[in-house]
């Protein structure tokens, strides 16, 4: 019998709608071939456009509700200013619909510029007014800029009164050198949530700003593996940290991470880290570096953690945040 999900926090599609698109520069949409095309980048990957196809799958793998979010070849950290708010108002509007549309299955992750953070911070009054408290964004702002810097602060501060669930998902990785062996993905993706993590932890951005709930996608990318590290730094006073904060080891505990780990041993150390009620089933549908067949892929895991990653801790974080 397959076991039911109660929550999927890491779903994504790219909303089309034609007469919308056609006003941006760099986008084109081939509607025979199903292929949008995005500052030169072919994004061909079709269930990306059809809820349908989430939906179905949903159904197969009994997945009860899915938060989703826009995917990174939609992020376009390139974007400024006025440019970067109609691009986010185009995606946000387009999955607010496709939510709309799913009959209570889905709900829509506003999607909030990290590169702008100012625009971000508007887009987040503006949705919280509306009561939408579901948000996503990139874990960098694609450039060397941190998350614990100043100019980012009235973004916590709107998702902090907005008392917000953030998923962070990683977008690309800048190191070159990763450019072989698909390593942009298997280990940029998780080195950008971590330098994400450090920064909110060591700046003090999740100790100022309780309200909001953060969620890292891959079970915290490498975090599990640095954290003592982390700590040590602090207990030793290393250079740049800031030793009137709370300890890296009080703050960890605030942090949601999804279970997309691919190994138990790396899902027992996110464990270790985060809590055992903070990871929660998370699917990345529909890139294959997810776990986009769940059951099988998860068959190997201690029963008890599956049943806190299907439904006893996906329910402790809808009770939290609402569904």
């Amino acid at each position: 019998m397959t076991e039911a999900i109660a929550l999927d926090v890491h779903t994504h599609l790219i909303p089309i709608v034609e007469e919308r698109l056609q006003g941006f520069d760099g986008i084109a949409w081939d509607q025979t071939r199903q292929v949008l095309t995005v500052d030169g980048h072919a994004v061909g990957m079709k269930p990306l456009f059809q809820p349908a196809a989430l939906l179905d799958w949903m159904e197969k793998n009994g997945v009860a509700h899915a938060y989703v979010s826009a995917p990174p070849p939609v992020y376009r950290q390139h974007l400024r200013g006025a440019d970067a708010r109609r691009w986010a108002d185009y995606i946000n509007n387009g999955l607010r619909d496709i939510a709309e549309h799913s009959a209570g299955r889905l709900t829509a992750l506003v999607h909030l510029p990290t590169e702008e953070p100012a625009v971000a911070a508007a887009i987040v009054a503006e949705w919280r007014t509306a009561g939408h408290r579901h948000f996503a964004m990139p874990a960098g702002t694609g450039d060397q800029r941190t998350l614990g810097l100043a100019e980012f602060e009235p973004l916590w501060k709107a998702l902090d009164i907005a008392g917000a669930f953030v998923f962070f998902h990683p977008g690309e990785c800048a190191d070159g050198r990763l450019q072989s062996f698909y390593l942009t993905n298997l280990l940029g993706n998780p080195y950008e949530s971590t330098v994400a993590i450090a920064h909110l932890v060591l700046s003090g951005v999740l100790e100022r700003h309780p309200a909001i709930t953060p969620c890292f996608a891959h079970g915290g990318g490498l975090t599990p593996m640095v954290a003592g590290r982390l700590q040590r730094g602090y207990d030793t006073a290393r250079p740049g940290v800031a030793t009137d904060l709370q300890p890296p080891e009080a703050v960890y505990g605030r942090i949601f991470v999804d279970c997309i780990c691919h190994s138990e041993a790396a899902a027992v150390a996110a464990e270790a880290t985060f809590g055992q009620d903070r990871v929660v089933f998370g699917s990345d549908w529909p890139f294959p570096m997810g776990l986009v067949e769940p059951h099988a892929q998860l068959a190997g895991f201690e029963p008890q953690r599956r049943k806190r990653y299907f439904t006893t801790n996906a329910n402790g974080l809808a009770g939290r945040i609402g569904t």
